[in-house]
């Protein structure tokens, strides 16, 4: 099957080049969004079929099979987050001639005379908040956002940026861009965005102020602890040893059993931005006690879930391929069976050890679900007792 693949803006008297006309007037079936047909009807032949571009996608490209050929409006580039990354996920062995416009983040940049060759990237449209979290603990220069109409809507970001102490952005919006009678383009300080509402379509850039600290090694006496117990926490030398031997920079998905104050999730989601961090404890108290540290050190995105983990659900969650066991409650065997059922091939296990005792239940657990027992290494902080870090690895 043939695809060309027409970029366009919100401009209702639109502009095609003599190639674009002549593949317009030479077919009759036609697809795009309900708004793309609104903006080109006129160039369209009297007789033409259009295919709405609606969810569910399945039925669209069932539609699509019935013809050789289609033509496609797209917004702005159809490969910046457009349709035609669609077509080729859904048809790879589909034919693409494309005609692309420019992407609305681009005509945002425009308007501000910004130049964008350093611009971060992500899009919001449909998407969880995890590549927007990584950004802003990254802390890029420039994100450019692009928004939905219901769940990520720039007051809904400005709002999630400002619990998480991230005041350190301007927000410049683009509203209907392309659009000569009603497009708009603003620039706001977070707080004034919360309040207002924006024409949709919009996109965002956000411009750094100033640049966040984002320290490597939290000290422990910065975090709310669990009823002020000092003892309840991973300290720092400890929890950055950890994630060192959990060799985080490579893993997608990072289980915390036990979190109590959050340290060890909150190390790593500050670290290694990248990572979905899934967070395990049974104490009701621990809801707001990460909440409440996972804002003040600016790690959004953390999941937290409050249950024994030997009875949690886990069966919709993503499988880990790096898990750190922060307590055991005397069921060392059960958590490392339900662990080793759902890691990852070469995924890796961390318990830190307070006892002989401990150590022995972790070394005979591993042995038992057929994991690789791989190193161990020894470390005592100030007067509290030594703890062991002992690193566990599924085998092939």
């Amino acid at each position: 099957m043939k695809f060309y693949i027409i970029g366009i803006d919100d401009n209702q008297e639109q502009s095609f080049s003599e190639e674009v006309r002549n593949i317009i007037a030479s077919h009759h079936v036609f697809s795009g969004g309900i708004r793309h047909h609104e903006i080109v009807a006129t160039w369209l032949p009297e007789a033409h079929k259009w295919i709405d571009i609606v969810v569910p996608l399945d039925n669209v490209f069932d539609q699509y099979n019935a013809y050789p050929e289609m033509v496609v409006f797209a917004s702005g580039d159809p490969l910046f987050f457009g349709f035609a990354n669609t077509i080729q996920r859904k048809m790879p062995d589909a034919e693409m001639i494309l005609y692309p416009f420019f992407n609305s983040l681009q005509l945002l940049a425009h308007h501000l005379l910004m130049p964008y060759q350093d611009m971060h990237v992500v899009s919001l449209t449909g998407r969880s908040w995890h590549k927007f979290d990584e950004a802003l603990i990254t802390g890029y220069n420039k994100i450019g956002v692009l928004t939905d109409s219901k769940q990520h809507t720039p007051p809904v970001i400005a709002r999630r940026m400002l619990d998480y102490g991230y005041d350190n952005y301007t927000l410049s919006v683009g509203e209907l861009l392309g659009n000569k009678e009603k497009e708009k383009v603003s620039v706001w300080e977070l707080k004034d965005v919360i309040n207002h509402k924006f024409a949709f379509p919009n996109n965002l850039i956000l411009q750094r102020t100033y640049k966040r600290h984002r320290p490597l090694g939290i000290p422990e006496d910065e975090f709310n602890l669990l009823d002020g117990r000092a003892k309840m926490i991973t300290k720092m030398p400890v929890r950055l040893l950890t994630l060192s031997m959990l060799d985080l920079r490579d893993k997608a998905v990072f289980w915390d059993i036990g979190f109590c104050t959050g340290s060890v999730s909150i190390e790593a989601k500050m670290q290694f931005p990248h990572l979905q961090v899934i967070a395990f404890e049974k104490r009701e108290e621990g809801r707001a006690l990460i909440g409440s540290n996972a804002r003040r050190f600016g790690t959004p995105g953390i999941q937290s879930i409050i249950s024994d983990f030997t009875n949690a659900d886990i069966s919709a969650l993503p499988r880990p391929d790096a898990v750190f066991i922060g307590g055991h409650g005397g069921k060392m065997k059960e958590i490392i069976g339900k662990v080793s059922d759902v890691l990852r091939p070469d995924g890796i296990v961390i318990f830190n050890s307070v006892s002989e005792e401990s150590r022995r239940l972790f070394e005979e657990a591993v042995t038992r679900y057929q994991l690789n027992l791989k190193e161990s290494i020894s470390v005592q902080i100030d007067d509290f007792n030594r703890i062991e870090v002992m690193k566990a690895i599924k085998v092939r």
